[in-house]
């Protein structure tokens, strides 16, 4: 019975070791990955753009980018990027996201760059 205490008390402070020491041992650097950011630049013209470089935008999907695509089939382009928020599935919030990224002329040129 002592033998079986004793057995359990070891067991016991080793279990603790190992969880108390090996976090720090290891270190914040073995539990962190390294995520390389990535950056967008450029523009997306919204009367020109096709659905893919439509979805490259923060926030719009392939649903949205159609929807998009569609408005201005039907509606014509679009007069201001603040137009944007008539096309279902933009919001105002979405927008002012988006608003660094939207230009009315020229080529789209939106493209992602890596960061670090």
């Amino acid at each position: 019975m002592k033998s079986r205490i004793t057995f359990l008390k070891i067991f016991g402070a080793i279990l603790l070791v190992c969880c108390v020491a090996l976090p720090a041992i290891s270190g914040p650097a073995a539990v962190e990955k390294q995520v390389s950011k990535v950056e967008l630049q450029g523009t997306v013209n919204i009367n020109t753009a096709d659905a893919a470089q439509l979805t490259m935008l923060p926030g719009i999907g392939a649903k949205t980018a159609d929807s998009i695509v569609s408005y201005r089939s039907s509606a014509g382009p679009f007069a201001s990027v603040d137009d944007l928020v008539k096309v279902k599935g933009v919001g105002s919030k979405t927008l002012e996201k988006l608003k660094p990224y939207l230009s009315l002329k020229g080529e789209t040129t939106l493209k992602k760059v890596k960061q670090g």
